[in-house]
């Protein structure tokens, strides 16, 4: 794999999981004795990521003083908001300390075990300004759902919809070409999905690949208590 660079986004409040988590960041909530986050970095470090841009904000201070700017043989540098940006905006912030012409973005919250290679190679073949890994799942209801050709360009996204049955929701890491919103007039806070994918499916190339590997989203206290046994398999 030749791109070694990740942003992870890890500034969002975790409003959904405070009543379990009220005194740090979502990604610093402990699963069996240790931080998400160490979960997430062991992983992208297993997949050939050597620096990480951590997207911060919110208790920032408690993730800085954990890691510092090493986690073994990854790098971290720290993109701080000084007022909430949102995920694009986040990402948009974080991107002018990345290096490379594309770069993994992966969700604070979420654990996708994906081939990242794979998702590489998908992306150079097609040329895309940004690949999503997708999961399918029987019942979208806590997500958004993502509609695509057969040739696996996204070409739209759905409000999560209760008894729709099986679909493909965002796994929440990404691939994306580091000048993606190039060109684009963007407020300083915007949401990658809502506000910038959303709305350009027909002027960026925008593709999806689906993946079945194990996937949990700790975003609410029921999952995060499904946490404990995942990370036990």
């Amino acid at each position: 794999m030749t791109i070694r660079e990740a942003i992870v986004l890890a500034g969002g409040f975790g409003t959904r999981l405070n009543t379990v988590v009220p005194d740090r960041p979502k990604p610093m909530a402990e699963i069996n004795g240790r931080p998400f986050l160490e979960y997430l970095f062991d992983f992208l470090a297993s997949q050939g990521i050597d620096k990480i841009v951590l997207s911060v904000g919110y208790r920032s201070e408690l993730i800085a003083t954990h890691f510092g700017d090493r986690y073994h043989q990854l790098a971290i540098s720290y993109a701080q908001e000084t007022t909430p940006l949102g995920t694009g905006g986040g990402i948009k912030h974080a991107l002018s300390m990345v290096s490379g012409e594309r770069v993994f973005v992966v969700n604070g919250d979420t654990f996708f075990r994906i081939p990242l290679e794979t998702m590489e190679n998908t992306a150079l073949r097609h040329n895309a300004d940004i690949l999503l890994a997708l999961h399918p799942v029987s019942d979208p209801d806590r997500y958004g759902v993502v509609g695509m050709t057969e040739h696996g360009r996204i070409n739209s996204f759905s409000e999560k919809q209760t008894g729709s049955g099986p679909a493909r929701i965002n796994g929440g890491i990404y691939l994306m070409k580091t000048g993606i919103f190039s060109g684009f007039d963007l407020p300083p806070e915007f949401s990658l999905e809502k506000d910038f994918l959303e709305k350009n499916t027909g002027r960026i190339r925008i593709y999806g690949i689906s993946f079945e590997d194990d996937f949990i989203d700790i975003g609410i206290p029921e999952t995060y208590r499904q946490a404990s046994l995942f990370f036990q398999k």
